[in-house]
């Protein structure tokens, strides 16, 4: 599972995540950001999981939902296209922050569930077939393929991290 998606597998918007994720086999990749981001996102004092760096911007711990939010939609595609469903909805990421209770956890409860979730999802993605790896359905009016979602899966969270890092300073 090495070869990133070809341009057709993808929306021009998902561009930017996938070229954020480094060669190698990409289920390797995402059993390494388990691990590393876990270990990154656990570090963050309890004192910053209430930051947002600017007014209306998410705080960390609404990023780190937002997060687990991403990986269970995009998980969940996987699943959906696998199986031979055909077209799924979009999510609306700022809807999906503003009804969750992100708020309300704790950030180690967050860190905790979104390694939960990919370790869960993690199953899912060894068991594909390469043939699997290249159906493809719609999701949010585009057509994306399995392959293309694990790149996706992996980029939105190198994307995250690097948000957290650069802009909240921790």
């Amino acid at each position: 599972m090495s070869n990133q998606p070809k341009p057709d597998e993808f929306s021009p918007f998902h561009q930017n995540y996938i070229t954020k994720v480094p060669d190698g086999d990409i289920v390797d990749t995402l059993t390494r950001l388990k691990d590393s981001s876990y270990t990154y996102l656990s570090n963050i004092p309890a004192d910053k999981a209430d930051y947002a760096y600017a007014e209306g911007k998410w705080t960390i711990k609404e990023v780190v939902g937002h997060m687990i939010d991403a990986e269970r939609t995009f998980a969940y595609r996987i699943l959906a296209f696998s199986r031979g469903q055909e077209e799924l909805p979009g999510f609306d990421e700022n809807t999906y922050v503003e009804l969750s209770t992100s708020k309300k956890r704790t950030l180690t409860d967050l860190v905790n569930e979104f390694k939960a979730v990919r370790e869960a999802n993690l199953y899912l993605y060894r068991s594909l077939t390469p043939e699997q790896l290249l159906l493809t359905g719609m999701a949010n009016g585009s057509i994306i393929s399995i392959r293309a979602l694990l790149y996706i899966a992996a980029g939105h969270e190198i994307h995250h991290l690097n948000l957290i890092k650069d802009r909240y300073l921790v």
